[in-house]
């Protein structure tokens, strides 16, 4: 008589464990691929207050600046160069970011309203004409950015809010922070660099 393997326990036993571990990796499986799927699709990778201070451009000034607020009309005009002096009689220094980073993108389109031609030919044109007082100095990275204006009495600039210390004063921009409802300037996630 031939040798039955569905009546030996011994292979209904192996066959059960094989079932389960076959179950158990398609579950491991479907959960790294899940959160993989969902992590980087809808970034749920990263936790809430991350993305929103990632999203957030804060206006930032040196610590002795006794500005603590400005009207949008107010920062465009200092960023577009036809403020030189604050209300203290100190020199205003505009810093930016170099060409390539999404801050800059968005203060080109949220403050200046322009693109980086119309952005350039601004500052050639008011600077040849006199009428900037102001040409912006452009530094290649968030930090070098946060330094410049620690160290320079009437530098005004911005950071990702993710970015600001305690080296660096935060101002209002139509009397909201960044974070607070309604706030206006807004940068996408950041990506590698």
């Amino acid at each position: 008589m031939p040798w039955d393997c569905r009546s030996d326990s011994r292979f209904k036993n192996l066959m059960q464990m094989l079932r389960r571990a076959h179950v158990l990796l398609i579950l491991v499986c479907a959960a790294l691929l899940g959160r993989a799927l969902l992590g980087s699709s809808f970034g749920f990778a990263q936790a809430p207050e991350q993305s929103a201070t990632e999203r957030n451009l804060a206006i930032v000034v040196n610590l002795s600046n006794p500005v603590n607020g400005l009207a949008m009309a107010d920062l465009r005009r200092v960023f577009l160069g036809e403020r030189g002096h604050w209300q203290n009689g100190r020199r205003i220094t505009l810093v930016m970011l170099e060409r390539g980073w999404p801050e800059r993108d968005a203060v080109l389109s949220g403050i200046y309203h322009m693109d980086e031609s119309e952005f350039n030919n601004h500052f050639l044109h008011g600077l040849f004409t006199g009428e900037v007082f102001v040409s912006p100095k452009t530094l290649s990275t968030p930090e070098g950015v946060r330094k410049f204006i620690f160290n320079v009495p009437g530098a005004i600039g911005y950071l990702r809010a993710s970015d600001v210390d305690k080296t660096v004063k935060v101002i209002r921009i139509d009397e909201r922070l960044p974070g607070d409802k309604g706030y206006k300037l807004h940068v996408p996630p950041r990506e590698n660099r």
